[in-house]
């Protein structure tokens, strides 16, 4: 199976490698000319392309053919995540990528655990988490992972999408009612989330005022890592993304 790269520039049908992905496929696979490989232009293209030359800093190859990405959902998914303790925020970041979400967006809410602390360098983390999870999944895009927000910026967002299903520990409609039809495609979906200490009522009321739907996950208390990625599991399925 052919390496599947972002390519960092493609110029007509001249692609570029460059950075840790020239060394790895330069320097670790000992690519040549004429070597296949499968690369991505990061809007939703795959493109396959032959090695005309590599070093460790920059490998030059010729676009041979080009396709939409099948991996690539038709609408975009944002996640928005109340901010966990530890490390959660990773396997949150990292599955939301496998999943098909083309946006991660944490944000701080009354009940966080966590606070916020050195924000502009975990962030780069986690946009190289982002990256990696995409390259290995097979994305047509580098989904992005925002900086946090807080709940009433949060609300001032919810207008800017189709649908914006808010995943609420109090309940609400039944997914399967709140989440049809799917996105058309070129839309904008959202699926909110809580942190460890859930939402307050007045923020709740504000999200729901904001035009977020209520909606359940069955009677089970789901952790903060588990309920976005039961979330959009769900959704992807009901909008036919796992098939």
């Amino acid at each position: 199976m052919a390496h599947r790269y972002f390519a960092a520039r493609i110029e007509g049908d001249t692609a570029f490698l460059e950075g840790a992905d020239a060394n790895h496929l330069a320097r670790v696979l000992r690519a040549r000319p004429g070597d296949e490989v499968i690369l991505c232009d990061g809007a939703g293209t795959d493109c396959d392309a032959v090695v005309e030359s590599a070093d460790p800093d920059t490998v030059q190859l010729r676009i041979t053919a080009r396709r939409p990405c099948a991996a690539e959902p038709p609408f975009a998914v944002t996640v928005f995540a109340g901010y966990p303790k530890q490390d959660k925020l990773e396997t949150i970041i990292q599955k939301s990528v496998e999943l098909g979400a083309a946006r991660i967006t944490p944000f701080f809410s009354r009940f966080c655990v966590a606070a916020p602390k050195n924000e502009d360098k975990k962030n780069v983390r986690y946009a190289r988490i982002a990256a990696e999870a995409a390259k290995q999944c097979g994305r047509g895009i580098l989904p992005e992972v925002s900086m946090p927000v807080t709940v009433p910026e949060l609300c001032r967002l919810v207008p800017q999408f189709d649908r914006v299903l808010f995943f609420y520990e109090k309940g609400g409609q039944p997914l399967r009612q709140a989440a049809l039809p799917a996105p058309p495609a070129g839309g904008r979906a959202a699926l909110i989330t809580g942190a460890e200490g859930g939402f307050s009522p007045e923020e709740a009321d504000a999200l729901i005022a904001a035009g977020a739907v209520p909606v359940g996950l069955g009677p089970r208390i789901l952790r903060c890592e588990t309920a976005p990625l039961a979330g959009l599991a769900a959704c992807m399925c009901l909008w036919g993304q796992l098939e």
